[in-house]
């Protein structure tokens, strides 16, 4: 059963990117969206310098002096391969999100990567954050590379507004 990993939070958080789970190739690596592929890191590179081209831990501190935190829906779930379709709906078990919002006050903007990452949201988080929450939560166009209805720049100009506006 995948596990994802612990959330990247620095100092002061703004914004917290969730994904759905990590692929094979990220749990792997053990790193955040490590998929070549995967428009993520590139998208970062272009609005924050934060590129492939960097080392991981490079990457992670640039995204941290943003106020950008990363994390997953999903703790654990079932799945054959990488593909979010593949995720078995009733093995999904959520990551403690509503205690890291509470945690972490500063965070007004939640930004969930994908559809799989937005449906497991709602079911799973949506129901218990207080009614009263004033997040922005926004579903995002999948940086995956199986997500090929849009292109890298369409991608870019979607999360360009939302992380620079």
């Amino acid at each position: 059963m995948p596990a994802s990993f612990p959330p990247l939070i620095g100092d002061q958080p703004k914004v917290l990117i969730l994904g759905s789970m990590p692929g094979i190739k990220s749990l792997q690596e053990q790193q955040y969206y490590a998929h070549p592929r995967n428009a993520f890191w590139h998208i970062m590179g272009e609005l924050f310098g934060a590129g492939f081209n960097l080392p991981y831990n490079q990457r992670l501190e640039i995204l941290k002096q943003h106020h950008i935190a990363l994390w997953d829906v999903l703790g654990y779930c079932e799945r054959e391969g990488s593909l979010d379709s593949s995720i078995e709906s009733g093995s999904e078990v959520p990551n403690a999100i509503p205690e890291l919002l509470q945690e972490h006050h500063g965070i007004r903007r939640v930004l969930l990567n994908g559809g799989k990452a937005a449906s497991a949201f709602r079911k799973h988080i949506l129901p218990s954050l207080p009614a009263t929450h004033d997040y922005r939560i926004v579903q995002m166009p999948s940086t995956s590379p199986a997500h090929a209805r849009m292109s890298q720049a369409e991608k870019l100009a979607v999360w360009r507004e939302a992380l620079l506006k």
